[in-house]
């Protein structure tokens, strides 16, 4: 059974940073794909940012494309979101996922986190 517990997320003010964390056991990232995504209230969830378990390249949505950065630590078995420049339109939970076909227009994934919230503030 894959689990996938989030953390870091927070109130912050429009242009500052925050860094989210999620932690797999059950199956380790090095053996998977994984990412981000976003639940902003009242809107459908969206991706963000994926990492190939293979060669680790990444994918960003254009809406967070040179301000977030995903990586991954394969000795914690754990996936970073670095977020920067952040904006009010950035507020949502944030849900870690693994388990998909990595790309811009990903695919449903087959395992989800519990969600952290991200708030920012004007």
């Amino acid at each position: 059974q894959v689990q996938l517990v989030e953390s870091g997320g927070g109130l912050v003010q429009a242009g500052g940073s925050l860094t989210l964390s999620c932690a797999a056991s059950g199956r380790p990232f090095s053996t998977v794909n994984s990412g981000w995504f976003r639940q902003a209230p009242g809107k459908e969830r969206e991706f963000v940012a994926a990492i190939t378990w293979n060669t680790g390249r990444t994918y960003y949505a254009d809406s967070v494309k040179g301000r977030f950065t995903i990586s991954r630590d394969n000795a914690k078995n754990t996936v970073y979101l670095q977020m920067n420049s952040l904006k009010p339109e950035d507020t949502a939970v944030y849900y870690c996922a693994s388990g998909f076909a990595a790309s811009t227009t990903p695919t449903t994934p087959a395992y989800w986190g519990q969600g952290t919230q991200v708030a920012v503030s004007s």
